[in-house]
């Protein structure tokens, strides 16, 4: 469990600082750098110690983003660091997380997308170092547009290799340069 006096602003900070090095530093996701300069990313720190109290977070936040000008709020990072910190039990909730989609009629409307420190893809061990194109400081659901995605797809060439790519970039990076892009000597 996240040790009690980590502040919700050192947590959003952590992930700025993710989403600054790995996700736009290392262009995991060629889409996250716009809304990042734009400030359109919403992080919101979830309380929650049950999941039916991330539910209950969740389903807000969809609401939020459903009824936002998506120039004032493109995505949602919802973190919760107090629940849900093993990988397995996180995975088994994105089942839930798209019943609450279907269930507010948001599905095709908004996607969930998957982030966690323990993360593992199927088929993978633990440890390979792919597993870190989706590892994230803290357990989070990453809230999308669909009309977002759909454009983005659409201006870049070669979307459907981006899984690939990002592949091949863990290994030549590998467990050494992950840490060293995280370690004090890795700032910019």
């Amino acid at each position: 469990m996240t040790a009690p006096f980590i502040s919700s602003s050192d947590i959003v900070a952590a992930t700025q600082t993710w989403l600054e090095k790995a996700v736009v530093g290392l262009n995991l996701c060629p889409f996250a750098k716009a809304a990042m300069i734009k400030e359109q990313i919403r992080y919101v720190v979830s309380p929650a110690r049950t999941p039916e109290d991330l539910l209950r977070d969740l389903v807000a936040e969809l609401e939020v983003l459903a009824e936002a000008n998506p120039e004032q709020i493109e995505t949602t990072l919802l973190i919760h660091p107090a629940v849900l910190l093993d990988f397995l039990d996180y995975n088994d909730f994105l089942d839930v997380a798209d019943g609450a989609l279907q269930e507010l009629d948001l599905d095709g409307q908004i996607q969930v997308a998957s982030f966690h420190p323990q993360y593992q893809f199927a088929g993978s061990d633990v440890d390979d170092i792919e597993n870190y194109t989706n590892r994230s400081p803290f357990p989070m659901l990453h809230l999308l547009r669909e009309e977002s995605v759909d454009k983005a797809v659409l201006s870049f060439p070669d979307a459907d290799i981006i899984y690939e790519k990002n592949m091949e970039t863990m290994r030549k990076l590998g467990h050494e340069g992950w840490r060293r892009l995280f370690s004090s000597h890795g700032k910019k």
